[in-house]
């Protein structure tokens, strides 16, 4: 499912001060992403991964270059000033509220946005359903993991942006997420993570290779399949 893009880079150059020297974390970058695809940033640390997935998200500011976005998107909106249902975005920090247990903070976006009803299925894909009234301190990594990500997923968002969102999984629980995300592309959302795993990267249906700031490959998957 191609169609029209949600999110066109133009020409993107990010660059950061570090001591005396200036980084240039995004050289350039030209990007479109589509809705129905998975799409995974691939690249080793250091690549600009993260800085791509921020300046996509509206979380860093782009110093040239244009982010523009379309439909279903509020065209020409820029993307920090989006809705969660719009444009929802899993950090890999996850900043989970630790005063709200797991539900709460699945149900926290329902609750800044209304309407919204319970999710009890979105806790059981997961795999989090039995943590729902324990607080973020009496689960695992991979278990909060799973719940900033459910929190993401909670109003459908039209694009949903994750960095490393299976980096705190078992091998097992790695294929959960990625069905997860895949069955979220296919209800027709963008989705675009971050990823130097090599199970995510062959699940994918579209994978950008980053080096140094650039795009040095960009290749649609021949037949990507869930994860079991």
């Amino acid at each position: 499912m191609r169609g029209n893009p949600i999110v066109t880079l133009t020409g993107v150059t990010r660059r950061f001060r570090r001591g005396g020297e200036t980084v240039t974390a995004l050289a350039d970058v030209s990007l479109e992403i589509y809705p129905g695809e998975v799409t995974v940033a691939a690249g080793p640390s250091g690549s600009g991964k993260t800085t791509l997935l921020s300046v996509i998200a509206g979380l860093e500011r782009a110093d040239s270059g244009a982010v523009q976005t379309h439909e279903p998107l509020p065209a020409g909106v820029p993307t920090g000033s989006l809705a969660w249902r719009q444009l929802a975005f899993v950090p890999q920090a996850l900043a989970l509220l630790d005063e709200l247990t797991v539900r709460e903070n699945v149900e926290l976006p329902a609750i800044l946005d209304p309407p919204g009803a319970g999710s009890p299925a979105l806790l059981e894909a997961l795999e989090i359903a039995h943590l729902a009234d324990r607080y973020p301190s009496q689960a695992s990594g991979g278990e909060q993991q799973r719940t900033a990500l459910g929190r993401a997923l909670r109003l459908r968002p039209a694009l949903l942006v994750a960095d490393e969102p299976t980096g705190h999984q078992d091998r097992g629980r790695v294929g959960l997420v990625l069905n997860v995300l895949r069955q979220h592309a296919y209800s027709g959302a963008a989705v675009l993570i971050s990823s130097h795993d090599e199970a995510v990267i062959a699940a994918a249906d579209r994978v950008v290779t980053l080096a140094d700031g650039r795009i040095v490959a960009d290749h649609q998957a021949r037949s990507a399949g869930y994860i079991r």
